[in-house]
C-alpha cells in the first residue's frame, strides 16, 4: 500500500486545475503589474500583435488592455481572453484595498474574475493574501518573487492550495515556468511569461501538455528472451506511490508503463525510489516534451512518472545503474495499426500494469495478458525531438 503521505499527494493532484499560458508584451515587461503601464506608441504593438496570431492557440490570456486595438489581429474571430487593471478586462487586477471594497460593495460586470497582484518577500505578504482571499473571495492572485526562491513558492501553494484561487506567477524566464508548474507536485495555475518567442511559448504549453498521457490497453502478442545485455534501474530523487511508473520502450511513440519498485519481492526490500525501467537503448520521455534512451540518463536528469491515469509527474534522477543481465522482449499491440516491444530484465521485480491497473510481474506475464501503454501515430525524432512528415519505420 502507498504511504499516507504519498496518498494525500496523489489526492491532491487529483485537485489541480486547467493550467494557463498567460502573455505579457516585452514593451510591458518593465511594469510589474502593482498599476496601469504607461502606454506604448502605436505601432510598438504590431510585432505582439503578429506573434498573437502565430501562437494564439498555445495561450490563454493576454496582459493587454482590452480596448487596445493590436492591428493585424482579428479580434472578433479570434477572442483571447485579456487580464489586465481594468474592469474591463475578463480578469481584473485591483490595485488597492479600497478598489476592493468598492467592488465588492457594488457591481461589475457579469463575468470579471477579481484579482490583486503582490509582491512576497515573507509570509506577512502570504498572510496578508490569505486575508485578501478570504475577505474578498477573490477569483486568483499573482505573485511575483523578486529573490526567485522554491520555499516562498511552496508556502503560497500549501497556504492556497484549499481555497479555489487560481495562482499565477511571474516568470522571468522559461527556464522558471517548468518549476513554477510543479512545485510541491501541484504547482501554480498560470504563468505569466513576458517573451517574443515562438519556440518559448511552445515550449511552456508543451510543458502543460506532458502533465497528461492517454494510457490505452494493448495485448502482448509475443515473449521471447534475448540473452544478456545492460538494463537501466533509475533511481529517482523522490518517493514513489503504488500505481506509478515510467514510460518506456524500444520505440518511441510506443511506451509501456513499468511499475516502481515499492512492492517488495520474496527476496528483495521495496525500493519505493526505483524503477527498473529497461535496456540501455529504451526510449523514455522527459519533461520537455523530447525522448531520451535510458542510457543517458544520469544523476541531475529530469524524468516524468507517470500513474494508470496518465497523470504525470516530474522527478529528477538520483542515479542510474547499468548492469549486465538476462532480458526478455515483450511485442503488444492496441489494434492493427499501434503496436510496439519493449526489452526489461528478465526478473520478478520488474513489473508491468495490467488492464485493471494492478502489477503483472514480467516473469509471470504470458500472452493474451493486458497492459498499460501509451501509443500515438508514429513520427520521426531528431535528438529525441519530434520531426513531422518525415518517414520512419521502427521494428
Amino acid at each position: 500500500m502507498a504511504e499516507p503521505n504519498l496518498r494525500k499527494a496523489e489526492e491532491n493532484k487529483n485537485k489541480t486545475k486547467v493550467k494557463k499560458i498567460i502573455l505579457k508584451p516585452l514593451i510591458y515587461s518593465y511594469s510589474d503589474l502593482s498599476g496601469i503601464p504607461l502606454l506604448p506608441g502605436k505601432n510598438e504593438f504590431v510585432d505582439f500583435a503578429s506573434l498573437l496570431t502565430r501562437v494564439k492557440d498555445e495561450i490563454d490570456l493576454i496582459y493587454v488592455d482590452p480596448s487596445e486595438k493590436l492591428e493585424g489581429l482579428d479580434q472578433n474571430s479570434n477572442k483571447i481572453k485579456t487580464i489586465f487593471n481594468s474592469p474591463d478586462a475578463d480578469y481584473m487586477i485591483v490595485e488597492s484595498e479600497q478598489l476592493l471594497e468598492k467592488i465588492s460593495s457594488g457591481n461589475l460586470t457579469s463575468g470579471t474574475k477579481i484579482g490583486v497582484y503582490k509582491k512576497i518577500t515573507s509570509n506577512r505578504d502570504i498572510d496578508e493574501m490569505k486575508g485578501f482571499i478570504d475577505r474578498f473571495h477573490l477569483s486568483f492572485v499573482i505573485i511575483d518573487l523578486d529573490d526567485w526562491r522554491i520555499i516562498p513558492l511552496e508556502n503560497v501553494i500549501a497556504s492556497l492550495q484549499n481555497t479555489g484561487t487560481e495562482i499565477f506567477a511571474v516568470a522571468k524566464s522559461i527556464d522558471e515556468v517548468e518549476t513554477l508548474f510543479t512545485v510541491l507536485e501541484l504547482g501554480v495555475d498560470g504563468v505569466i511569461m513576458s517573451t517574443n518567442s515562438e519556440e518559448e511559448i511552445v515550449r511552456a504549453r508543451n510543458i502543460i501538455k506532458k502533465s497528461s498521457f492517454q494510457i490505452k490497453i494493448a495485448e502482448i502478442k509475443e515473449i521471447q528472451e534475448v540473452g544478456m545485455g545492460e538494463r537501466v534501474c533509475i533511481d529517482t530523487v523522490s518517493m514513489l506511490a503504488e500505481g506509478e511508473g515510467m514510460l518506456v520502450g524500444n520505440k518511441s511513440n510506443f511506451l509501456f508503463l513499468i511499475h516502481n519498485e515499492s512492492i517488495g519481492s520474496s527476496f528483495t526490500s521495496p525500493r519505493p525510489f526505483r524503477v527498473n525501467a529497461g535496456a540501455v537503448h529504451c526510449y523514455t520521455i522527459t519533461p520537455d516534451g523530447t525522448t531520451k534512451y535510458l542510457s543517458e540518463l544520469e544523476s541531475g536528469s529530469q524524468v516524468m512518472i507517470v500513474n494508470t491515469k496518465g497523470e504525470a509527474r516530474m522527478v529528477g534522477v538520483g542515479r542510474a545503474k547499468i548492469e549486465s543481465r538476462p532480458l526478455r522482449l515483450f511485442r503488444a499491440a492496441i489494434n492493427d495499426d499501434e503496436m510496439g516491444t519493449i526489452i526489461v530484465q528478465n526478473a520478478e521485480t520488474i513489473r508491468f500494469l495490467n488492464e485493471s491497473g494492478q502489477i503483472l510481474p514480467v516473469t509471470h506475464a504470458k500472452r493474451g495478458d493486458k497492459i498499460l501503454v501509451y501509443s500515438f501515430p508514429s513520427v520521426g525524432r531528431h535528438f529525441g525531438m519530434e520531426v513531422s512528415n518525415e518517414y520512419i519505420l521502427e521494428k
